[in-house]
């Protein structure tokens, strides 16, 4: 028998979405409105998505493997595996890693939402996110049912012992780097009470002001990759968040654990988008060129924000600048707007947001220019 949504003997357990919020860029529809009737046309810096082509040796890897017939190893290949210790070492000054300690994932967005889940997490479980923070670390902590708790210092946890914490350094939205100390103290008190650290590292490799470190770098852990996790995602360095390449790397249990539950759920990355990801990880000249073109945009715009009248906090690395004119953050947004130019509003990311705007450097650069022209 079939039943309606809603209707029949399930009805009482609701829909996962309502435990939800609202997609938080669904809400940003009459802004994108009068943004695009500027006769020049919409400069959308709203949303973190590479405009870059992606580089040949990447997209002639991936038609190379779009051959392949069988089912993908969920775990990636050894020379996947080896590709990124290899890069994470290189790039990073990460060491101690072993091919089995890397795994794939399908987008680091992927792995985010459902980490709490795949970890065994649940109601009576606290998640720690940062106070101003990706959406997906407390969709991720929703879908698990656990309890949330936002903070930025260890002193506000208090005798909590939480069972997951999030850090993101360089931070989406505000570009803060999270120095040595500041690491080395969290991994110190997380091992303490038994907490896993999972470090979001997407943007490690765009240090401006700052040198950002992964949580698995030597000067922070010493080489004891134990209770920690760290996520990295090819779509900004490579430009590739429209193959979903990402993959996580650390303590070899927890790996482990991941790769046990992955494998039933049929989490596995394309083995086309494998041969890519290879590609990217053995190639520096792509992702520091990458590089070269965020550091020019930012170089256009920060000094245009600033002359437009807004303070520009942290930012000292990553792909945003977090921007104020000390007014409500939807006057900002509509201000912008009025001029054919469209951010993220701060409070996308927490309530301490609610005066900020989050402006991404991801436009060509024919739009970065029209951005500037029409602040000056």
């Amino acid at each position: 028998m079939l039943h309606k949504p809603g209707v029949g003997p399930h009805a009482s357990r609701g829909r996962v979405s309502e435990s939800l919020p609202e997609f938080p860029w669904d809400t940003l529809a009459d802004a994108k409105t009068l943004a695009g009737s500027h006769p020049d046309g919409i400069v959308d810096l709203s949303v973190g998505t590479p405009v870059d082509p992606v580089a040949p040796v990447i997209s002639a890897a991936l038609a190379a493997a779009g051959s392949a017939s069988g089912y993908p190893a969920t775990a990636g290949t050894p020379r996947l595996r080896e590709a990124a210790v290899a890069a994470l070492a290189r790039r990073f000054g990460v060491t101690g890693l072993a091919e089995a300690d890397v795994l794939p994932v399908i987008g680091s967005k992927e792995l985010i939402a459902w980490l709490p889940t795949l970890l065994g997490l649940g109601p009576g479980d606290v998640i720690v996110v940062p106070e101003l923070a990706y959406p997906t670390y407390d969709v991720g902590a929703r879908l698990a049912g656990a309890a949330v708790l936002r903070a930025d210092s260890l002193t506000q946890l208090g005798p909590q012992s939480p069972a997951l914490i999030y850090l993101n350094s360089p931070s989406n939205p505000t570009g803060r780097v999270l120095g040595v100390d500041h690491l080395r103290k969290v991994v110190g008190w997380a091992r303490e009470r038994g907490s896993v650290v999972a470090s979001d590292e997407c943007y490690l490799g765009l240090g401006w002001e700052a040198q950002p470190l992964s949580i698995l770098h030597p000067s922070v852990c010493e080489g004891d990759h134990r209770g920690l996790l760290a996520i990295h995602s090819l779509s900004k360095s490579s430009s590739l968040a429209g193959y979903r390449a990402g993959f996580v790397a650390g303590d070899p249990e927890l790996v482990a654990e991941l790769l046990a539950v992955r494998k039933h759920a049929g989490m596995m990355v394309p083995t086309p988008v494998q041969g890519a990801m290879v590609a990217a990880l053995d190639d520096d000249a792509h992702e520091r060129a990458q590089r070269e073109r965020y550091e020019r945009r930012r170089s256009a715009l920060l000094p245009a924000l600033r002359a437009a009248g807004f303070t520009v906090d942290h930012s000292e690395a990553g792909l945003y600048l977090w921007a104020t004119r000390d007014e409500p953050c939807e006057d900002s947004v509509a201000w912008l707007a009025g001029r054919g130019i469209l951010v993220a509003p701060g409070h996308f990311y927490g309530p301490r947001g609610a005066r900020h705007v989050r402006v991404a450097l991801t436009a060509t650069d024919e739009r970065i220019a029209a951005a500037v022209r029409r602040l000056a």
